[in-house]
Protein backbone atom coordinates (compact mmCIF):
# COMPACT_ATOMS: atom_id res chain seq x y z
CA UNK A 1 0.00 0.00 0.00
CA UNK A 2 1.23 3.36 -1.17
CA UNK A 3 1.73 5.85 1.65
CA UNK A 4 0.90 9.22 0.02
CA UNK A 5 1.96 12.84 2.11
CA UNK A 6 -0.82 16.02 2.05
CA UNK A 7 0.77 19.57 1.31
CA UNK A 8 -1.75 21.53 1.71
CA UNK A 9 -1.46 25.30 0.10
CA UNK A 10 -2.83 28.65 1.19
CA UNK A 11 -0.81 31.89 0.36
CA UNK A 12 1.73 29.89 -0.55
CA UNK A 13 1.86 28.39 2.69
CA UNK A 14 2.12 24.90 3.85
CA UNK A 15 -1.15 24.74 6.64
CA UNK A 16 -3.75 22.63 6.93
CA UNK A 17 -7.33 22.79 8.03
CA UNK A 18 -9.62 20.99 10.15
CA UNK A 19 -12.75 19.68 7.97
CA UNK A 20 -11.77 21.51 5.70
CA UNK A 21 -12.95 24.78 7.04
CA UNK A 22 -10.50 27.58 6.09
CA UNK A 23 -11.09 29.65 9.26
CA UNK A 24 -9.01 26.56 11.56
CA UNK A 25 -6.44 26.97 9.09
CA UNK A 26 -2.74 26.76 10.83
CA UNK A 27 0.57 27.12 8.98
CA UNK A 28 3.24 24.84 9.02
CA UNK A 29 5.76 26.42 7.04
CA UNK A 30 5.98 28.69 4.87
CA UNK A 31 8.26 26.92 2.48
CA UNK A 32 6.29 24.10 0.38
CA UNK A 33 9.25 22.85 -1.45
CA UNK A 34 11.09 22.44 1.77
CA UNK A 35 8.25 20.19 3.39
CA UNK A 36 8.13 18.29 0.06
CA UNK A 37 12.02 17.92 0.55
CA UNK A 38 11.57 16.61 3.72
CA UNK A 39 9.50 14.35 2.94
CA UNK A 40 11.06 12.38 0.34
CA UNK A 41 13.98 12.52 2.90
CA UNK A 42 11.85 10.33 4.96
CA UNK A 43 11.27 8.01 2.22
CA UNK A 44 8.35 8.48 0.90
CA UNK A 45 7.49 8.95 -2.60
CA UNK A 46 3.98 10.21 -3.15
CA UNK A 47 2.64 13.81 -2.62
CA UNK A 48 -1.17 14.57 -2.56
CA UNK A 49 -1.08 18.20 -3.19
CA UNK A 50 -4.09 20.86 -2.43
CA UNK A 51 -4.76 24.11 -3.90
CA UNK A 52 -6.74 24.83 -1.17
CA UNK A 53 -6.56 28.82 -2.69
CA UNK A 54 -7.18 27.14 -6.25
CA UNK A 55 -10.48 25.37 -4.55
CA UNK A 56 -11.76 27.97 -3.32
CA UNK A 57 -11.42 30.75 -5.99
CA UNK A 58 -12.22 27.70 -9.08
CA UNK A 59 -9.34 27.75 -10.84
CA UNK A 60 -5.51 26.44 -10.43
CA UNK A 61 -3.10 29.19 -8.42
CA UNK A 62 -0.38 27.72 -6.58
CA UNK A 63 1.12 25.79 -10.43
CA UNK A 64 4.13 27.74 -9.64
CA UNK A 65 4.68 26.04 -6.40
CA UNK A 66 3.86 22.25 -7.78
CA UNK A 67 6.50 23.57 -10.49
CA UNK A 68 9.05 24.37 -8.13
CA UNK A 69 8.65 20.99 -6.04
CA UNK A 70 8.31 18.56 -9.26
CA UNK A 71 11.34 20.19 -10.49
CA UNK A 72 13.44 20.11 -7.59
CA UNK A 73 11.98 16.26 -5.81
CA UNK A 74 11.58 13.17 -7.44
CA UNK A 75 8.53 12.96 -5.50
CA UNK A 76 5.42 11.33 -7.52
CA UNK A 77 2.76 14.17 -7.54
CA UNK A 78 -0.79 14.15 -7.13
CA UNK A 79 -2.94 17.09 -7.92
CA UNK A 80 -6.47 18.56 -6.67
CA UNK A 81 -7.66 22.03 -5.68
CA UNK A 82 -9.72 24.48 -8.19
CA UNK A 83 -9.51 21.76 -11.31
CA UNK A 84 -12.55 22.68 -12.96
CA UNK A 85 -11.61 23.41 -16.85
CA UNK A 86 -9.23 21.92 -19.26
CA UNK A 87 -6.74 24.74 -18.96
CA UNK A 88 -6.67 24.17 -15.19
CA UNK A 89 -5.63 20.23 -16.32
CA UNK A 90 -3.07 21.52 -18.70
CA UNK A 91 -1.21 23.70 -16.26
CA UNK A 92 -1.38 20.92 -13.71
CA UNK A 93 0.54 18.74 -15.86
CA UNK A 94 2.50 21.10 -17.59
CA UNK A 95 3.96 22.35 -14.31
CA UNK A 96 4.70 18.81 -13.51
CA UNK A 97 1.88 17.30 -11.76
CA UNK A 98 1.20 13.28 -12.39
CA UNK A 99 -1.98 12.96 -11.53
CA UNK A 100 -4.76 15.31 -11.02
CA UNK A 101 -7.81 14.34 -9.02
CA UNK A 102 -11.14 16.17 -10.15
CA UNK A 103 -14.28 16.19 -7.25
CA UNK A 104 -16.33 19.04 -7.98
CA UNK A 105 -16.47 18.16 -11.77
CA UNK A 106 -17.44 14.88 -11.02
CA UNK A 107 -20.11 15.93 -9.30
CA UNK A 108 -21.38 18.58 -11.60
CA UNK A 109 -19.99 18.22 -14.57
CA UNK A 110 -19.24 14.54 -15.33
CA UNK A 111 -19.73 14.82 -19.05
CA UNK A 112 -16.81 16.47 -18.79
CA UNK A 113 -15.01 14.47 -15.99
CA UNK A 114 -15.18 11.29 -18.25
CA UNK A 115 -13.77 13.64 -21.38
CA UNK A 116 -10.62 13.96 -19.39
CA UNK A 117 -10.69 10.21 -18.43
CA UNK A 118 -10.75 9.37 -21.89
CA UNK A 119 -8.25 12.23 -23.49
CA UNK A 120 -6.10 11.73 -20.43
CA UNK A 121 -6.09 8.30 -18.64
CA UNK A 122 -7.35 6.59 -16.25
CA UNK A 123 -3.91 6.13 -14.37
CA UNK A 124 -3.40 10.28 -14.35
CA UNK A 125 -7.29 11.30 -13.80
CA UNK A 126 -8.12 10.75 -9.75
CA UNK A 127 -11.90 10.49 -9.00
CA UNK A 128 -12.13 12.72 -5.72
CA UNK A 129 -14.80 11.58 -3.72
CA UNK A 130 -15.21 13.36 -0.68
CA UNK A 131 -18.30 12.75 1.78
CA UNK A 132 -20.04 13.21 4.78
CA UNK A 133 -22.17 10.96 6.31
CA UNK A 134 -21.86 8.90 3.36
CA UNK A 135 -23.11 11.32 0.87
CA UNK A 136 -21.10 13.02 -1.72
CA UNK A 137 -19.77 17.02 -1.23
CA UNK A 138 -18.14 18.98 -3.80
CA UNK A 139 -17.12 22.59 -4.13
CA UNK A 140 -14.47 22.92 -1.41
CA UNK A 141 -16.74 20.58 0.55
CA UNK A 142 -19.34 23.77 0.78
CA UNK A 143 -22.00 21.73 -0.99
CA UNK A 144 -24.00 19.08 -0.26
CA UNK A 145 -25.47 16.32 -1.71
CA UNK A 146 -27.89 13.26 -1.50
CA UNK A 147 -25.73 11.16 -3.56
CA UNK A 148 -24.71 8.01 -1.75
CA UNK A 149 -20.76 7.68 -1.84
CA UNK A 150 -20.84 4.11 -2.81
CA UNK A 151 -23.23 4.81 -5.65
CA UNK A 152 -20.89 7.77 -6.86
CA UNK A 153 -17.82 5.79 -7.18
CA UNK A 154 -19.64 2.85 -8.70
CA UNK A 155 -20.95 4.52 -11.84
CA UNK A 156 -17.93 5.72 -12.72
CA UNK A 157 -15.85 2.73 -12.04
CA UNK A 158 -18.56 1.57 -14.96
CA UNK A 159 -17.23 4.23 -16.59
CA UNK A 160 -13.39 2.72 -16.48
CA UNK A 161 -12.23 4.99 -13.40
CA UNK A 162 -9.80 3.15 -11.49
CA UNK A 163 -8.13 5.21 -8.74
CA UNK A 164 -10.16 7.12 -6.41
CA UNK A 165 -9.38 9.57 -3.26
CA UNK A 166 -12.23 9.22 -0.79
CA UNK A 167 -12.34 11.78 1.85
CA UNK A 168 -14.38 11.36 5.52
CA UNK A 169 -14.50 15.41 5.53
CA UNK A 170 -15.80 14.86 9.51
CA UNK A 171 -12.57 13.47 10.07
CA UNK A 172 -10.10 15.27 7.94
CA UNK A 173 -7.65 16.87 10.43
CA UNK A 174 -8.94 15.46 13.42
CA UNK A 175 -6.64 12.65 13.93
CA UNK A 176 -9.59 10.55 14.64
CA UNK A 177 -8.91 7.39 13.33
CA UNK A 178 -10.22 6.76 9.17
CA UNK A 179 -13.50 5.52 8.11
CA UNK A 180 -12.43 2.10 7.79
CA UNK A 181 -15.81 0.38 7.98
CA UNK A 182 -16.89 2.49 5.29
CA UNK A 183 -13.72 2.04 3.02
CA UNK A 184 -14.50 -1.38 3.91
CA UNK A 185 -17.91 -0.86 2.12
CA UNK A 186 -17.04 0.27 -0.88
CA UNK A 187 -14.00 -2.39 -1.72
CA UNK A 188 -17.03 -4.95 -0.29
CA UNK A 189 -18.88 -3.02 -3.62
CA UNK A 190 -16.50 -2.03 -6.32
CA UNK A 191 -13.50 -2.83 -8.05
CA UNK A 192 -11.46 0.13 -7.13
CA UNK A 193 -7.88 1.12 -6.41
CA UNK A 194 -9.24 3.21 -3.59
CA UNK A 195 -7.07 5.87 -1.30
CA UNK A 196 -8.37 6.55 1.99
CA UNK A 197 -8.13 10.07 3.45
CA UNK A 198 -9.18 11.99 6.35
CA UNK A 199 -8.38 11.14 10.30
CA UNK A 200 -5.34 8.91 10.39
CA UNK A 201 -3.42 9.08 13.32
CA UNK A 202 -1.05 6.70 14.04
CA UNK A 203 0.98 3.64 12.41
CA UNK A 204 -1.85 1.24 13.75
CA UNK A 205 -4.22 3.68 11.44
CA UNK A 206 -2.67 3.05 8.53
CA UNK A 207 -2.46 -0.36 9.07
CA UNK A 208 -6.28 -1.03 9.36
CA UNK A 209 -6.46 0.60 5.91
CA UNK A 210 -3.93 -1.39 4.47
CA UNK A 211 -5.52 -4.92 5.84
CA UNK A 212 -9.19 -4.31 4.04
CA UNK A 213 -7.55 -3.70 0.55
CA UNK A 214 -6.96 -0.13 0.17
CA UNK A 215 -4.77 1.07 -2.26
CA UNK A 216 -2.69 3.98 -0.62
CA UNK A 217 -3.86 6.13 2.20
CA UNK A 218 -2.90 9.57 2.58
CA UNK A 219 -1.28 11.10 5.37
CA UNK A 220 -1.88 14.57 6.59
CA UNK A 221 -1.75 16.49 10.05
CA UNK A 222 -0.60 13.32 11.73
CA UNK A 223 3.16 13.41 9.88
CA UNK A 224 3.15 17.69 10.71
CA UNK A 225 2.25 16.95 14.32
CA UNK A 226 5.11 14.22 14.66
CA UNK A 227 2.24 11.38 15.07
CA UNK A 228 3.61 9.23 12.79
Amino acid sequence: MRIIMALDIIDGKCVRLTRGKYETSKIYSGSPLEVAKAIEDNGIGYLHFVDLDGAKNKKIINYRILEEISSKTKLRVDFGGGVRSEEDLRIAFNSGANQATAGTIAVTQPSLFLEWLERYGNDRIILGADFREGKIVSGAWKENTDEDIVSFISAYCSRGVKYSICTDVERDGMMSGPATEKYKEILGSVRINLIASGGISSQKDIEDIKAIGCEGVIVGKAFYEGKI
